[in-house]
């Protein structure tokens, strides 16, 4: 069962080169049939290993070094059937705002606004 959404801006200070940016993850947490809770990390649609460890951090632009990256902001996402949360009923399935299909992606790495010099 999932039990949080959210997308957290992530940012990156290389360890070598100093150079610094961020980066927009999605993130689910998920409780298994047995009690134990999961964080699974998506990254422009791919699944990717957490960004806070070096393992599971990008690559370094400049000189390809990987350094853990530390929370720089975060905004929940509503569950559905949360109390409160409004919902709009889908009309059919394949006329309701068929655009969204066709939308270009958005990008988790192309945030200037979040890019720290």
């Amino acid at each position: 069962m999932i039990t949080e959404l959210a997308v957290e801006r992530v940012e990156f200070t290389c360890g070598q080169c100093q150079d610094r940016w961020t980066v927009d993850y999605d993130v689910q947490r998920f409780m298994d049939g047995f009690g134990h809770e999961w964080e699974y990390f998506s990254c422009d649609n791919r699944s990717v290993p957490s960004p806070y460890t070096a393992a599971g951090a990008p690559a370094c632009v400049r000189c390809g070094h990987r350094s853990a990256g530390r929370l720089a902001a975060r905004r929940p996402v509503p569950l559905p059937g949360m109390p409160g949360s409004p919902r709009s009923p889908v009309p059919d399935a394949g006329g309701h705002r068929p655009e969204r299909h066709s939308a270009p992606m958005l990008s988790a790495a192309a945030d200037p606004q979040g890019a720290t010099p």
